[in-house]
């Protein structure tokens, strides 16, 4: 049975039986849109994809709160060298505007121009005839117009994760990339993190062998962040907990497990199943601290699991409401090898039976590893991003500049929209089975099947 018809007997085992749809949970919404996205069809021609150099990439940034602020100054060493300028600056509130405008004057001599005010004011920014590429940071409902805006209007476009959180909204970024032929990229950090890149080099490199199983995750407690009225604008992350129910963060984890599986480039997500615990943490959190939202529908740890068509197993983990230390997980198991992250350990297996165990490697054994693995743009890139102590422990400044620099070059981009919409895709899809008791759930093709060809991976590439 095709994925299409395979979708449709799920969606219509209730009327099957005789039953209303909303019996087994779903929303009305989600069903239409599930449905409906199985009618659509692309052409996967922008795999590779590389548009013509540009020497100065002239970057236009929407949403200047604490996220953008933090993009914003990634670019200072960029300014500096040459390699981009800042040409327009947008939010709604004006004062965000003139104080990112303020940091930027003490890199940039040229000024950029500011929108404020209306809720369109970012249309102007969006059309403006001297930018090349549009940086994206806003509450998660506006990435798919805002991108969409752009390519429509010549830009590329890099958008804050996720890309989208809707099905529809995945094909339809597709299908304005693929017509307008711009780059769309969903910008996700912890591709470009030292430790997963690390990992990407052994599995690069044959260390781990034929990998049958990954672990990712976005456990980190942001309640003191949701709850509060300063944080994120209008309190709008929190009221995406009060009537959603599934992972609505998939990219920490995934983004760097699909480079680990070479998805799209050999493989690609196939079916998922997903549940979600009981929720607790976040509402008694918020009623002693008195907050106007005390009932939320999102469960404190959802829980995903992915198979992929050529039968590698993922698991991803999704829990912002409870008090515990950050962690992505970061696991790999291989034939050869198994890496567990935060902390970061690695276990190499021996074919001799007389070195099989359950011990990780020594501090100096892993440290040898660590030093002949380490990815080649992390060293060639750590003195800058520790001079300049740029975001995230220097991810966020690896990830602007292989952005900035490959459209300077004329490159295919590290992640491209075929990736940005599929580890975006996941939001919905997991929605969908938490609202149907865990069902299976098949994964579109975004592709029109281009993910079968094998491809090296961008981002093992130094510029």
């Amino acid at each position: 049975m095709d994925r299409k018809n395979f979708l449709k007997s799920i969606l219509g085992a209730s009327a099957f039986v005789s039953l209303p749809l909303n019996s087994y949970g779903f929303s009305q919404e989600l069903l239409s849109e599930s449905m409906n996205s199985v009618e659509q069809t692309t052409t996967g021609a922008l795999f590779g994809f590389a548009d013509a150099p540009i020497k100065k990439v002239r970057v236009g940034i929407i949403g200047l709160g604490n996220r953008g602020t933090t993009l914003l100054q990634m670019f200072e060493w960029l300014i500096k060298n040459g390699h981009c300028e800042i040409a327009g600056l947008s939010d709604l509130q004006e004062a965000k505007v003139a104080k990112a405008a303020e940091q930027l004057a003490q890199w940039q001599s040229k000024k950029p121009t500011r929108y404020h005010g209306k809720k369109e004011a970012w249309q102007q920014l969006a059309a403006q005839d001297n930018i090349d590429l549009l940086l994206i940071a806003t509450p998660w409902e506006l990435h798919t117009p805002m991108c969409v805006y752009g390519m429509n209007n010549g830009k590329h476009v890099a958008c804050e994760v996720p890309v989208a959180y809707t099905l529809s909204d995945c094909w339809k970024l597709v299908k304005t990339a693929e017509k307008t032929k711009r780059h769309c990229i969903m910008i996700e950090n912890c591709c470009y993190n030292e430790e997963e890149l690390f990992v990407l080099n052994m599995i690069e490199n044959g260390v781990f062998g034929d990998i049958t199983h990954t672990e990712g995750a976005y456990l980190h407690d942001l309640r003191a962040h949701m709850l509060s009225n300063e944080y994120y604008e209008d309190q709008w992350r929190i009221k995406h907990h009060i009537h959603r129910d599934g992972n609505f963060y998939t990219t920490h984890g995934l983004g760097p497990i699909s480079f680990y599986l070479g998805l799209g480039r050999g493989d690609t997500l196939d079916h998922l199943t997903s549940m979600s615990s009981r929720e607790r943490n976040l509402s008694d959190t918020a009623k002693r601290l008195n907050s106007p939202y005390t009932s939320f529908k999102c469960g404190d740890m959802n829980t995903t699991l992915l198979k992929t068509a050529n039968g590698k197993s993922i698991m991803l983990q999704f829990d912002v409401h409870t008090g515990r230390p950050y962690s992505r997980i970061n696991k790999v198991v291989g034939t050869k090898a198994t890496h567990d992250g935060y902390p970061s350990r690695l276990y190499i297996d021996k074919e001799e039976l007389a070195y099989w165990g359950h011990q990780w490697l020594s501090e100096e054994a892993y440290q040898q590893y660590k030093a002949k693995y380490t990815h080649p743009m992390i060293s060639k890139l750590k003195t800058i991003s520790q001079q300049f102590k740029q975001g995230h422990g220097g991810m966020d400044f690896v990830m602007m500049y292989r952005l900035i620099r490959c459209l300077n070059l004329g490159l295919p981009l590290d992640i491209n929209v075929y990736d940005s919409v599929l580890w975006s895709a996941v939001t919905p899809l997991s929605e969908l089975s938490v609202a149907a008791n865990s069902q299976s759930i098949p994964i579109p093709d975004f592709t029109n099947g281009q993910w079968k060809k094998q491809r090296s991976l961008e981002i093992m590439r130094t510029l």
